[in-house]
């Protein structure tokens, strides 16, 4: 027994470096396209770059996923700039999900209202993991692309030196873990079925 537990707990933390060493190295690409922008909330920077993103052409329409219901079209507009307000009025759609598991099936719906059949996927690094895994799970047909931001405040380079980042990464690797965990212990669905 205590030699299972021992490995198993080796094997936690071995799998930790490793997710902590893919969100360090994790890098958008170069040239991105897609029908659509989906960017899940939770720092100006991922607004930032769904926005860039959007105003150079890379996909049709934005879904800002997770606003808070208090926060107006014209409050995000005030955050990425006015020269940006012709693509916020033309072109983003937002959503008040709550959570990374909302935040996937509003996408899911978003993308299906409109046939989109690709997505590039905005949000910080060490959210990514999770991010794909919900999202992946939610619309198993569309193809995502990860595009990871950096937070400005958070140096994430030397993790196992910074109390705040080694904590950060730790929350985020449980809850990777847990999605994952939940996502192949439920029933799978009908479209589910059908996709694989």
């Amino acid at each position: 027994m205590l030699a299972v537990l021992g490995a198993t707990m080796v094997g936690v933390a071995v799998g930790f470096i490793a997710f902590a060493d893919a969100v360090i190295r994790a890098a958008p690409p170069a040239d991105p396209r897609a029908d659509g922008i989906v960017v899940l909330t939770g720092g100006t920077a991922r607004i930032d770059g769904a926005m860039a993103l959007l105003a150079e052409g890379r996909a049709q329409r934005l879904l800002i996923s997770g606003v808070n219901p208090s926060v107006s079209r014209d409050v995000i507009a005030g955050m990425v700039g006015d020269a940006l307000r012709p693509q916020i009025d033309c072109c983003v759609d937002i959503d008040h999900a709550r959570d990374t598991v909302e935040n996937a099936s509003s996408a899911g719906r978003w993308a299906s209202d409109l046939a989109f059949s690709s997505l590039i996927v905005v949000t910080s690094g060490y959210h990514m993991p999770r991010s794909m895994a919900e999202l992946e799970s939610a619309m198993p047909g569309v193809r995502l692309i990860a595009f990871p931001v950096a937070n400005p405040d958070l140096d994430l380079e030397r993790w196992w030196r910074n109390p705040t980042a080694f904590s950060l990464l730790v929350r985020e690797y449980g809850k990777y873990l847990a999605a994952e965990a939940r996502l192949l212990l439920r029933p799978r669905t009908a479209s589910a079925a059908d996709a694989s």
